[in-house]
C-alpha cells in the first residue's frame, strides 16, 4: 500500500509540472484531428435510424475501409459512395462528420461537452480548496 501511495504522490507532481509548462497550440491540436476518428459517431448515426449496432458496427467499418481503399477522407466521401455501403443512409449523414458536434454530444458526466468539462473542472478546484 505505501508503494501505491508513493507512486500516486510521484504521479501527481510529475502532472504537476506537466501542467504547469504545458502549452497549448489549437491550431496544430485542430489540424491533427482525422475524419476517422468519427467512426463511431457515424454508428452512433445510423443506431438513432433503428439499425441494430451488430449491424452499424459493420456498416462503419466498410466506410472507414473505403475511406481507407479510395485514399479519401470519411467525410470527403459522396453521399454516393457512402449509400453504395447501405441504402439506408440518408443525406443528414454528413452531420456525423463534425469533430466539434462529436464533442459536444458528449454531455454525460465526464464527458467531453464542454459544460461537462467545464463542470469537472468546478469539482477539481472545489476539492482542491478543501
Amino acid at each position: 500500500m505505501l508503494d501505491t501511495a508513493k507512486s500516486v504522490s510521484d504521479s501527481i507532481r510529475i502532472a504537476e509540472g506537466v501542467l504547469a509548462t504545458l502549452d497549448t497550440k489549437p491550431e496544430k491540436m485542430k489540424a491533427a484531428l482525422d475524419p476517422l476518428m468519427l467512426a463511431t459517431d457515424l454508428a452512433d448515426k445510423v443506431i438513432r435510424k433503428s439499425v441494430p449496432f451488430r449491424e452499424t458496427h459493420h456498416i462503419s467499418g466498410q466506410v472507414v475501409a473505403l475511406s481507407e481503399k479510395t485514399d479519401n477522407p470519411m467525410d470527403k466521401l459522396t453521399y454516393e459512395q457512402l449509400k453504395g455501403i447501405d441504402a439506408r443512409f440518408e443525406e443528414d449523414i454528413a452531420e456525423s462528420f463534425d469533430c466539434e458536434e462529436s464533442v459536444e454530444m458528449r454531455s454525460a458526466k465526464g464527458g467531453t461537452s464542454k459544460d461537462s468539462v467545464l463542470q469537472q473542472i468546478r469539482v477539481l478546484k472545489q476539492a482542491l480548496s478543501e
